[in-house]
């Protein structure tokens, strides 16, 4: 065995080297997930060092190492570095971990793959972007079969791959990827909660009387389902009887495209943090989600934790978080069973209210404690079986 045994309160021995192409000041699911992880191995007594991308508005960190990086063309807000396989190793030799884990499968993630071998460490990798359903929506769709087997390739290398959801690790398995686990996701309940609530902030928006303010949050990219969200609200706005209000809290590229595209008086507020956020969330009445290529949907259960009702396209990720009770789903892609969605609540009151009760219990269920938590054990396993073969370099 390691010296490193996991416990609910101790990691001591613990020093793992984190490979990433999206971290902090980045704001995306990925980079909080991970800034999360960190803070969590940290708080139990683990050593982190990071291994990521150069961002322009990063501030220095001497446990966060960067490398030279370019916006990648298709996804300008991701940045690409491609580490030399002699300086992973050297940086990684310094560091001393005792486990390795990728985040992404490009990039820095290639490097700790190869240095991870090198030097005989265990190698884990987490699944955090449909990158083949990504391709659809970038016009790579040839290549989507590639995806695939390159994936393949690199998660087959690991000693585990972590899928945020049973959804995605069904789909991994499926395309030929083995020995997977789930990583889920928590939220935190202090700071999304109904408390939040603010009857000024719905005036500011102009919710007034019995009107329904229905919210979208997050990136603001053509493969978040945005077209669909527009053509529904459309459709909202067309019909008689209960008057939504439709608000969106994000920005991204596709920004422009949205303001053209969506009803009049859609409200953009921009990016928003902290209290403002929060804020943001409690003060709805629901909660549109109509991607279909995220792996769990963070702001889904932020929503939940909120009280809130969501609508969302019935993929499998989605489905999982909704259940029977939570929420509504509608067939991926079509805007007209989403504005009849959204009709449906904005008419029932007393359902939108049965149903965001139902999504607060099951939100305050998803602590962030028993997340890594179960995570951590499972970093243990692996570095037990691993132990034994890991003291010898591996070949390439």
């Amino acid at each position: 065995m390691t010296e490193f045994e996991s416990t609910a309160d101790s990691l001591a021995g613990l020093r793992l080297a984190l490979f990433c192409d999206s971290y902090i000041p980045q704001l995306n699911g990925v980079s909080l997930a991970l800034q999360r992880l960190v803070a969590e191995v940290r708080d139990r007594g683990g050593a982190v060092r990071v291994f990521t991308t150069t961002d322009p508005h990063a501030t220095r960190d001497t446990e966060v190492r960067r490398w030279p990086s370019v916006p990648l063309w298709l996804y300008p807000e991701h940045r690409l570095a491609l580490p030399g396989r002699a300086s992973a190793r050297r940086e990684l030799r310094e560091f001393a971990p005792t486990l390795v884990h990728a985040a992404s499968p490009f990039g820095v993630g290639l490097a700790a793959r190869a240095a991870a071998r090198d030097l005989g460490v265990p190698f884990v990798a987490s699944y955090h972007t449909s990158w083949s359903a990504y391709t659809r929506f970038y016009g790579l769709g040839a290549l989507r079969q590639f995806s695939w087997r390159y994936l393949r390739w690199f998660h087959n290398s690991a000693a585990r791959t972590y899928a945020p959801s049973h959804a995605v690790r069904r789909e991994l398995e499926a395309h030929g990827i083995v020995r997977t686990a789930i990583w889920s996701r928590g939220v935190d309940t202090d700071r999304f909660t109904p408390r939040h609530r603010s009857l000024a902030l719905r005036e500011r928006l102009g919710v007034d009387g019995d009107a329904v303010l229905a919210i979208y949050v997050g990136r603001l990219g053509a493969e978040k389902g945005l077209a669909v969200a527009a053509r529904g609200m459309h459709h909202v706005a067309r019909s008689a009887g209960q008057r939504v209000v439709f608000a969106i809290a994000g920005d991204g590229p596709y920004e422009s495209t949205l303001r053209r595209t969506a009803p009049a008086g859609t409200i953009f507020v921009g990016r928003l943090s902290g209290a403002a956020l929060s804020e943001f969330y409690a003060s709805a009445d629901l909660f549109l989600f109509p991607s279909t290529t995220d792996t769990f949907g963070n702001v889904v259960l932020e929503a939940q934790a909120s009280g809130l009702p969501v609508i969302g396209a019935a993929v499998g990720p989605t489905r999982e978080l909704l259940g029977e009770t939570r929420g509504m789903t509608f067939p991926p892609g079509d805007a007209e069973a989403l504005a009849a969605r959204v009709r449906e609540l904005a008419d029932d009151p007393a359902r939108r209210r049965a149903m965001g009760a139902e999504a607060l219990a099951f939100a305050r269920t998803r602590t962030w404690d028993v997340v890594f938590s179960e995570l951590f054990e499972d970093y243990a396993r692996v570095m037990g079986r691993t132990a034994t073969r890991a003291r010898q370099p591996q070949p390439a």
